[in-house]
């Protein structure tokens, strides 16, 4: 049986690592995807793009320089070539040789710690090519039912969900709308994916209604203490989605944090 991505299934809401555990290892690597696993995630949200060579690899750039001691575009790079580049120095000496991972590799270990992914597509130049090394990597029902593929290009998912039979898919959305509904349905999306800021407990009544679950993404703990300077009340808000079962997926970046703030939010005191 698939994993599911609604708390109905799972009993409780999912914590999903923003690009892994960013603040304690560096991003979208496997030393990322192990720390958020250490700390509560049974969800990772990863970023993806092409080489030269058609392979999908795990990268939030189109370009190599911030995260890697590689230059220029990754579509410009064979695979192999990616493979050698350090992608852990950056962030600390103690992550030195730490690789650009695949996402055969990625979806590899969240097969090991029972992890799902939710998979954005940064892919922007070859979209066709794209969707054939996805198909290639999800060709069975294991790999597939692992995986969410998420994008803000709504079109691009719905092309996908086409040349990729049983794919799930989830529209990131940076704004609120009158018919979150209606936007999913659109596009034949199992998910919306919405940041904390434009996250309402009724548009999340009606998709859940409708079928439909609900990644919200909550950012990092300073950014609340700034929500709170401006009067904007996150923290009631989240507490009445959890404990009303309204939120599926919550995501951040500090994967601990947010597993603290779950537990506290959830206690029958609270």
């Amino acid at each position: 049986m698939r994993p599911s991505f609604h708390i109905k299934d799972t009993g409780t809401v999912r914590l999903c690592g923003h690009r892994g555990d960013s603040l304690l290892a560096p991003e979208n690597t496997i030393a990322a995807f192990r720390a958020a696993h250490a700390n509560g995630a049974s969800s990772m949200e990863i970023d993806t793009v092409l080489s030269s060579d058609g392979e999908i690899v795990v990268l939030h750039d189109l370009l190599l320089d911030r995260t890697t001691n590689g230059k220029g575009a990754a579509r410009n790079m064979p695979l192999a070539e990616i493979r050698r580049l350090d992608a852990g120095s950056w962030f600390d000496p103690r992550f030195a040789g730490e690789k650009v991972p695949t996402l055969g590799e990625a979806i590899a270990v969240a097969h090991e710690l029972d992890l799902v992914l939710e998979v954005e597509v940064k892919e922007k130049v070859d979209l066709p090519g794209y969707t054939a090394a996805l198909a290639r990597a999800l060709n069975n029902e294991a790999n597939l039912g692992r995986v969410m593929m998420i994008s803000f290009d709504h079109r691009s998912l719905k092309d996908i969900k086409a040349a990729v039979p049983g794919i799930r898919t989830g529209g990131i959305v940076h704004e609120r709308f009158s018919d979150p509904v209606g936007v999913a349905r659109m596009s034949d999306l199992d998910q919306l994916c919405i940041d904390l800021d434009v996250y309402a407990l009724e548009d999340a009544h009606a998709l859940h209604e409708a079928g439909i679950s609900i990644r919200c993404h909550a950012y990092k703990p300073r950014y609340w203490d700034l929500a709170r300077q401006t009067g904007m009340d996150w923290d009631e808000r989240v507490r009445a989605a959890l404990h009303q079962g309204l939120i599926d997926t919550l995501s951040g970046d500090d994967v601990a944090w947010l597993r603290d703030y779950v537990a506290k939010a959830t206690a029958p005191s609270a």
